[in-house]
C-alpha cells in the first residue's frame, strides 16, 4: 500500500505537471497540477472553487509558469533536488547561518549576551533557514 508521504515524495516530471495544469484549465476537475506536485491544500482550493473561471485562468497560469521555470528551479521547488546555482546558494545560506551561530556564541562567552538571549537568537536563525 502506497503511503502519502511515499506519494508525494516520488520525482515529479514537468512535462506532467504542464500537462495536467492544461488539462486542468479545460476539464470540470481544476487543480490536478497541485496535487501532482504535492500540493494537496491548494488543489482542494481549486476544487472548492470548480465553478469560477478563475480557477481556469490560475490552471493556465500555472501551465506557463512551469513552461517557463529552469528545470533546476522546477527540480528545487517540487523535488527537493538543488543543483547548480541553487545548490550554491544553499550552501552560502548553510555558511553564513554558521558564521552568524559562531559569532553569537562569542558573544555569549564574552558575557555580553546572556543564555536566554543567545537561544532566544539562535532559534531565530534556525528558524528562518
Amino acid at each position: 500500500m502506497l503511503t502519502v508521504d511515499q506519494f508525494f515524495s516520488y520525482h515529479k516530471n514537468r512535462k506532467i505537471a504542464v500537462g495536467l495544469a492544461l488539462l486542468s484549465a479545460i476539464t470540470p476537475i481544476p487543480g490536478l497540477q497541485k496535487f501532482y506536485l504535492g500540493q494537496p491544500v491548494w488543489g482542494f482550493v481549486y476544487l472548492l472553487l470548480w465553478s469560477s473561471p478563475m480557477v481556469r485562468i490560475a490552471c493556465a497560469i500555472d501551465a506557463v509558469l512551469y513552461i517557463t521555470q529552469d528545470l533546476e528551479e522546477f527540480n528545487y521547488k517540487f523535488n527537493g533536488i538543488a543543483t547548480g546555482e541553487f545548490a550554491i546558494n544553499e550552501a552560502q545560506k548553510v555558511n553564513a547561518i554558521a558564521e552568524a551561530l559562531r559569532k553569537l556564541d562569542s558573544l555569549r562567552e564574552d558575557g555580553l549576551i546572556t543564555e536566554y538571549e543567545f537561544e532566544q537568537k539562535r532559534r531565530q536563525l534556525l528558524e528562518t533557514s
